[in-house]
């Protein structure tokens, strides 16, 4: 779902930076009122669930692979505007440093993956965890609503890249940037999401609420229990994480590329031409493209960069809590700043 560069316009990148621009700022303020400072290094641990899960590549039939993203799993943790920052930066992490989804597109991606799939899964979270009680009520809420979310996000990227050969074409009407119009771009997105991706986005999610829970209470906000008084029941939390980076190299085991996010080459060998958009478009030189690290081993490279992308989640969001007034949490959406 990692939208590539130049297969979207820079008209469309335009309007999605445009968007996410306001996202952004709004995102910044309710995090400021709603996750306390000493639980923002912890906020940084659950963008890090995002980032393993996105490189555990899933193949399907046909030749394409997708992944999880978790952005639910980290709404119902910490709020889905603390989601959007968390995935938000996860995401340009993997952009900016291991050439995981397009520089230009990062606005793009981070619409689909960081803001419509949290506030989606939040949403039908919270219905359904109103309706049905206790841990069961919240893993079928998780499960549900991380479902519906990243089959929204997948439509949305779909329609993203559907509309490019219908409003971008040269003169002799070849598209420019992606070349399969709505109608193709839709159904092969969703094929892979209402299947296997879905799925593994239930497990990912299901999975780790129900450890969180139980291992680490305090983990998140509105739990009435500050990280410092379970710093025992985050030692797990913290063994999953490492026990996740150990594992990422099994998302080499999947052949081929996901939907849409196929090299100028290989496109071209698919529907016998190289938009011209691809082949003369910029280009950003990652310093480790596809978590690879010089000519170390795949397997090697793979997980020194999952860990290079932990520790840069996990430094991050403590930079951001050292520069945070300290507050107490009364829950989401109630906590008050005090001075020290």
């Amino acid at each position: 779902m990692h939208i590539p560069e130049n297969y979207l316009s820079p008209q469309t990148c335009g309007v999605f930076d445009a968007v996410m621009i306001p996202v952004w700022g709004v995102a910044i303020n309710k995090v400021k009122k709603t996750v306390p400072k000493e639980k923002m290094p912890l906020l940084g641990v659950a963008a890090a669930f995002c980032f393993l899960a996105m490189m555990f590549n899933i193949p399907i039939p046909g030749g394409t692979t997708g992944h999880a993203v978790c952005g639910t799993l980290v709404a119902i943790l910490f709020g889905p505007w603390a989601s959007t920052l968390a995935v938000s930066i996860a995401l340009i992490i993997q952009a900016v440093f291991f050439g995981d989804g397009g520089i230009l597109a990062i606005g793009a991606n981070c619409f689909n993956m960081a803001f419509v799939l949290p506030m989606v899964g939040y949403g039908i979270y919270s219905f359904i965890r109103g309706r049905v009680k206790g841990l069961k009520g919240e893993l079928i809420g998780a499960g549900v609503g991380s479902y519906i979310a990243i089959n929204c996000a997948a439509i949305c990227a779909a329609i993203e890249f559907g509309v490019q050969p219908i409003f971008f074409t040269d003169a002799a009407g070849a598209a420019m940037y992606c070349p399969y119009p709505i109608w193709v771009s839709v159904p092969a997105m969703l094929a892979g999401h209402l299947t296997v991706f879905g799925l593994a986005e239930v497990v990912f999610t299901v999975g780790i609420l129900a450890f969180v829970r139980k291992v680490s209470p305090s983990f998140g906000v509105g739990t009435g229990e500050s990280s410092t008084k379970g710093a025992r029941g985050l030692i797990p939390v913290i063994v999953l994480v490492v026990a996740l980076i150990a594992a990422t190299p099994l998302g080499l085991l999947a052949q081929g590329d996901a939907w849409g996010e196929w090299s100028a080459e290989d496109l071209a060998n698919l529907v016998g031409y190289t938009p011209v958009g691809l082949e003369d478009g910029w280009e950003w030189s990652a310093l480790m493209p596809d978590y690879s690290i010089g000519m170390l081993p795949d397997w090697i490279g793979y997980i020194l960069s999952a860990i290079i992308g932990v520790l840069l989640l996990v430094v991050i969001f403590r930079i951001i809590s050292a520069c945070m007034k300290a507050k107490v949490d009364f829950g989401p959406g109630k906590g008050e700043e005090v001075q020290r």
